[in-house]
């Protein structure tokens, strides 16, 4: 190599590390981020029987290595009955306003209510445990339990989503860490009861915007799911529109029985744009809000049909349980994880998507295969690379639900490639063996479709 290509390699290479650590200016930035050579999978053993905690594993996603498609690491947890789940960065892209390096992953038991602050910038293959926030701490400073998603915010702030009151009832709300100590600040909400049930968020600073959604109160969902609950009201159906900088609730939609369960929010990555998706488990729509007038709206733009099937008493939902959008907002990718399809729209129109991939990954409308392997349970959890080429996939849901619906699933985790003009294809190379653990949320390692928020 040349002095003046070791120059420019090392430039590139500095390049690189800063925007690792720091984050990506604009959706544009963050397109043209380098490959992704490895990734982060929650793991768990809660539920599964075996006595062991969960973990955070890096797998390894790059082809030209010798460990391509193998769990690299494990972190474990330093306790058992954990359920790792949702988990995020203490610092995105510039929405926050830092200088704070990107450094720790925040990383919530759900079942625990614990939450462990994960390095990831000493040695980003071998995440260490920095410290563990005891879920007894977070219920008396917040009076909240059940930790879901994780976003940092302006103010050097880290807020989580909070399914639950201290008991496991309803209604949760948003509790607040200190993005530099990982102290407890309190409740992020202005007004406590704003919102009947929690689950996922999404904000957008231009508009001072945010938006939440609605699964069900820990208690109701936790030792698995009963379809009399739904007719009981103890599931959600609305989602709720913040005025960010006040922390409260202006404006709530009920998405009615076309919208049981909304769960996953994907708000178009465009700073400008007032548009965004979500996916209504139990009713398998999906949906898209947008404002007009000065007020938000919702409609319904696909539904997934429900299927009978031999010895279900009812037809049987899609259920998509996850979706992402890509970084130019083109492709909506969500999966159905009773049906075991993965669907790809080009939603360059987002009131007329175009259906332009599916592959079958399991379900109860199976069986699929990879290779000579019959894949169990469905699709649950992705993850896109930036650049929109790769599609991670993983299938476990939540354990009970996992047990009440695949009993004995084995969990895998997968790799689609997806076509820039449309089209999706199983990597038949590619297949992550989670042996005794079941894999749930993935990240990559300098932030990804599901965690960049932009100014």
């Amino acid at each position: 190599m040349s002095h003046h290509e070791h120059h420019e390699h090392h430039e590139h290479h500095e390049h690189h590390e800063a925007q690792e650590r720091i984050g990506y200016e604009s959706p544009q930035d963050a397109l043209a981020a380098p490959r992704e050579e490895f990734v982060y999978v929650a793991a768990l053993h809660t539920g599964t029987g075996v006595d062991e905690p969960d973990l955070l594993a890096v797998v390894d996603v790059n082809p030209e290595s010798d460990t391509y498609s193998q769990i690299i690491h494990r972190t474990p947890m330093p306790n058992v009955g954990d359920e790792l789940h949702h988990y995020g960065w203490q610092v995105c892209s510039s929405a926050c306003h830092t200088d704070m390096k990107r450094q720790y992953m925040v990383v919530p038991g759900f079942r625990s209510s614990r939450v462990h602050i994960v390095d990831v910038g000493t040695d980003p293959r071998r995440p260490g445990i920095a410290k563990v926030i005891e879920g007894d701490e977070i219920k008396r400073k917040t009076g909240l339990s059940a930790p879901h998603t994780v976003h940092c915010m302006p103010g050097e702030i880290v807020v989580i989503s909070m399914l639950g009151d201290a008991e496991g009832t309803a209604p949760g709300g948003f509790a607040v860490l200190d993005a530099r100590t990982f102290d407890v600040l309190g409740r992020w909400e202005t007004e406590k009861n704003g919102v009947q049930f929690n689950y996922d968020f999404w904000y957008q600073p231009r508009h001072n915007a945010m938006i939440s959604s609605e699964w069900a109160a820990p208690k109701t969902f936790q030792d698995g799911f009963n379809l009399q609950d739904v007719a009981d009201g103890k599931y959600g159906h609305s989602i709720h529109f913040w005025d960010l900088e006040a922390k409260r609730v202006t404006q709530s939609i009920d998405l009615g029985e076309q919208g049981l369960i909304p769960l996953e929010v994907r708000w178009q990555h465009n700073p400008d744009s007032q548009t965004g998706f979500v996916g209504a488990a139990l009713s398998s729509a999906m949906f898209r809000w947008y404002r007009q007038d000065g007020q938000w709206q919702a409609e319904k733009i696909i539904q997934v049909e429900p299927k009978e099937v031999e010895g279900w008493p009812f037809p049987v939902p899609g259920l998509i349980t996850d979706l992402v959008l890509s970084m130019d907002d083109r492709f909506l990718y969500f999966s159905n994880w009773l049906h075991g399809d993965i669907r790809q729209y080009d939603v360059s129109d987002p009131t007329h998507p175009k259906l332009t991939g599916q592959v079958w990954l399991g379900g109860v409308l199976g069986p699929a295969f990879h290779g000579e392997r019959k894949l169990d349970a469905g699709p649950q959890m992705l993850q896109l690379s930036m650049d929109g080429r790769r599609l991670y996939v993983t299938n476990s849901l939540y354990s009970t639900w996992d047990n009440q619906f695949y009993p004995g699933m084995k969990s895998w985790m997968l790799k689609l490639d997806c076509d820039p003009n449309g089209g999706l294809r199983l990597d038949e190379s590619f297949y992550v063996d989670f042996g005794t653990a079941r894999a749930h949320e993935i990240h990559l390692p300098g932030g990804d479709c599901t965690t960049e928020i932009f100014p």
